[in-house]
Parts: C-alpha cells; sequence; structure tokens
C-alpha cells in the first residue's frame, strides 16, 4: 500500500534552525545539523532545508551548510533558499542537495522552471507556493516570505508550474504556520484536484491525526510539518522528533 512521504522542514536563520508562526514570531531551535542526526536515527523520509532569509537578502542559500548538511544527513534532502539562477541551482546539488525548493523566483519567472527542468530533469525541481488570503478571504500566492502578493491564485499558479514541467509542488498556508491545529485541506485539495505531480502538504499539521487527514481527504503524497517535528507538548518543548513505523502506518489505516 502506497504511504505518503512524512517530511521534516527545518527553517534556517543565521545558519541556526528555527521556527515561526505566521512567518513571523521566529523561536530559535538549536543547531540544524544536530537535528539532521536526530532524524537518521528516526530513519526520516526525507528532509527539506529553507533558508527564509535569503531571497530578501539577495543571497543563496549557504553551500558550506548544505554541504554539511549532505554529509551528515541518511536521507535524501531538499534545499532552498534565494535560487535565482541554473548555476544556483547546479551549486546546491553538487553541495549535496538532492532537490532543489524554488519559491519567490518561481512567481517572478516561471519560465525559469522550464528551464530548470531541462538541465537537472524534473525530479530536481519542487516548487513552494505560499498561500494566504487577501482582506475580502480570496486566497492568493505571496512571495518574499510572504510579504509581497504575487496577484496569482493558488490553483492557477499550480497549474502553471506543471505545465513548465516541475516535478512537485509544496503547498504551504501561512495563516496555518506554526498553529498546530491542522492543514487548510481545501486548499490542499484544490491542489491535487487540480495537478497530476505529487503534491506536499505544509502549514499547521499538529499531530497525526492531520497527516492522516491530508493524505486521506485531501490526497496529498507528501506531508511536511515543522512544529509537529521539533515540538512537543502543550508547551511546546524543543524536542526534535519523528513518528515510528506504527505511526507512520496508521496514516493509511
Amino acid at each position: 500500500m502506497f504511504r505518503p512521504r512524512i517530511i521534516p522542514v527545518l527553517l534556517l536563520r543565521n545558519l541556526g534552525l528555527v521556527k515561526t508562526v505566521g512567518f513571523k514570531k521566529h523561536t530559535y531551535i538549536g543547531d540544524p545539523i544536530n537535528a539532521v542526526r536526530i532524524f537518521n536515527d528516526s530513519k526520516a523520509d526525507e528532509l527539506v532545508f529553507l533558508d527564509i532569509d535569503a531571497t530578501k537578502e539577495k543571497r543563496l542559500i549557504s553551500l558550506d551548510f548544505v554541504r554539511e548538511a549532505g554529509e551528515e544527513a541518511n536521507m535524501p534532502f531538499a534545499a532552498g533558499g534565494g535560487i535565482r539562477s541554473i548555476d544556483d541551482i547546479r551549486n546546491v546539488i553538487n553541495s549535496g542537495a538532492e532537490k532543489v525548493v524554488i519559491g519567490t523566483y518561481a512567481v517572478e519567472n516561471p519560465d525559469f522552471i522550464r528551464q530548470a527542468v531541462e538541465h537537472f530533469g524534473s525530479s530536481t525541481i519542487v516548487v513552494c507556493i505560499d498561500v494566504k488570503k487577501k482582506l475580502f478571504g480570496n486566497q492568493r500566492i505571496w512571495t518574499h516570505n510572504g510579504s509581497k502578493d504575487a496577484c496569482f491564485t493558488p490553483v492557477e499558479f499550480a497549474k502553471i508550474m506543471e505545465e513548465k514541467g516541475a516535478g512537485e509542488i509544496i503547498i504551504q498556508s501561512i495563516e496555518r504556520d506554526g498553529k498546530m491545529d491542522g492543514y487548510d485541506l481545501d486548499l490542499i485539495k484544490s491542489i491535487t484536484d487540480a495537478v497530476t505531480i505529487p503534491v506536499v502538504a505544509l502549514g499547521g499539521a499538529g499531530n497525526s491525526e492531520h497527516l492522516k487527514d491530508a493524505f486521506q481527504k485531501a490526497n496529498a503524497t507528501g506531508l511536511a510539518a515543522g512544529s509537529l517535528f521539533v515540538y512537543q507538548g502543550v508547551h511546546k518543548g524543543v524536542l526534535i522528533n519523528y513518528p515510528g513505523k506504527e505511526e507512520k502506518d496508521a496514516v493509511v489505516r
């Protein structure tokens, strides 16, 4: 039976591991490489590293960090932050990442995704779509770490990315980020209904039932989270964790 990938998303700021709420309220968690070691021991399916300041600061995610993560990680991982050129992708891949995650520049230059796919293949190119509602409740794509309205609806942009050849889409609810009260299932399902490429749910997962809902009710093929894998308990004590085999298997039951 198919089981969706369960994917910790690790946010980097000044090379430290942080967690956000609504893309704000940055809380320092610890050393990301130490987290990688723990996820190794837990046999995580995959990891995603996102440098949340790279685009704003007009730089690329640290290649030294990607290299260090690549030397430590026993699982595949994707890296994103500030990617704007074919050379950027080549450098990140050559440093050890299996995939790159592109967000803001995919919106600014959708044809870049086609160029990237021609160079590296679709399986290497992941597009992250950050979504939040405008004043009157309409959902839109936002760029630059959730600070700029891109004027695309999530569905129309997901279709464009599929047409350009992206191998996978991460669909992230900004409003649910860090709140641990469940994914935006309607948002996720609108994307899985609209495209045929893999869709990874992100933003709001707080327990295994939320993971199960995203898979069984919204048809996500990847279940990603941040807070779920770095906090434990009602008071959110910092504890890097990952579900065991029984918990993972329960997602499909």
